[in-house]
């Protein structure tokens, strides 16, 4: 008899800050979603491709669910709740570290809603010691009834594979919808520009990352390498300076292991290119965020 081929589409959710972009990467097996210790750094509903022997899943990383401040804030927390009804499966990540908070509960709250299967990952178990384990997976199992609970360490890639496996059996038959050597959807320049943005986010301090989009202007492949210009937008006048840094030493490193990444993912030589500008208030001009591909 021939093994059945399974494909489908799972949701990974949760609140900000709990490991989701480097799950899928672990996932996944490449880096597709940017990573950084800084809350609701995914702003894109980015897809991550695993290919196995007989199944293919598509993980749909959405932003981390928190209480909106702003028009960009409440577009991604609409982008999440809308997600639940569209997946076969829904991948809910947490900190193993830290308490069940109201946003747990809210999240919960609204998988009732739905029907769609429930798979918990605690997650970055590393951290914690193995006593300490048990009493958590009975409070997460209180709380909602979820399909499985798997204990992992994404950073580490410690049961991982177990996720992949508890996620498989609930996805129809079906063809594959992306080819083997595909691993993700997004767009080579929206790529470019979570490259750039990492950067950012990992080198600045608190007040500035969030208020940062990043719009590139060219990319131009030529025979052996790829010119890449891009507008880095932030909200103030002292954040522009503190972008760029004394004698534009900051934006220069941003702008080397940038460069660096680009040349790994590309597989050429980049000469890239970055100004700083500054667009008060764009997290809450409708206009603004439709054009830098929030809407």
């Amino acid at each position: 008899m021939e093994n059945v081929f399974k494909s489908g589409f799972v949701s990974v959710i949760g609140r900000a800050n709990v490991g989701k972009s480097t799950l899928i990467n672990s996932l996944v097996g490449e880096k597709i979603s940017i990573v950084s210790d800084k809350p609701q750094t995914t702003r894109y509903n980015a897809l991550g491709i695993y290919h196995g022997e007989d199944v293919q899943i598509i993980f749909t990383d959405t932003p981390g669910i928190h209480k909106p401040k702003n028009k960009l804030g409440e577009h991604m927390v609409k982008s999440v709740t809308s997600s639940l009804n569209e997946v076969d499966a829904v991948l809910l990540v947490v900190d193993g570290g830290r308490d069940i908070s109201e946003v747990e509960r809210n999240i919960t709250a609204n998988l009732k809603e739905t029907n769609t299967p429930v798979v918990l990952a605690i997650n970055k178990i590393d951290l914690l010691k193995k006593e300490a384990l048990l009493p958590i997976i009975a409070n997460y199992s209180t709380l909602y009834p979820f399909s499985a609970i798997v204990p992992i360490s994404a950073k580490k890639n410690d049961g991982v594979s177990s996720i992949l496996t508890e996620l498989a059996q609930f996805l129809p038959e079906g063809p594959k919808f992306y080819p083997d050597d595909m691993i993700t959807d997004q767009p080579e320049r929206q790529i470019i520009a979570e490259i750039i943005r990492e950067k950012l986010l990992w080198m600045l301090n608190e007040e500035v990352p969030h208020g940062i989009a990043i719009e590139v202007l060219q990319m131009e492949n030529k025979p052996g390498i790829v010119n890449v210009s891009a507008n880095i937008f932030c909200e103030k006048q002292s954040h522009k300076g503190i972008i760029i840094g004394k004698n534009g030493e900051l934006l220069k490193k941003i702008g080397t292991i940038s460069r660096e990444e680009m040349e790994k993912r590309l597989n050429k030589k980049v000469y890239l290119q970055l100004w700083v500008r500054v667009k008060e208030n764009w997290r809450n001009n409708n206009y603004l965020m439709k054009n830098l591909g929030f809407e």
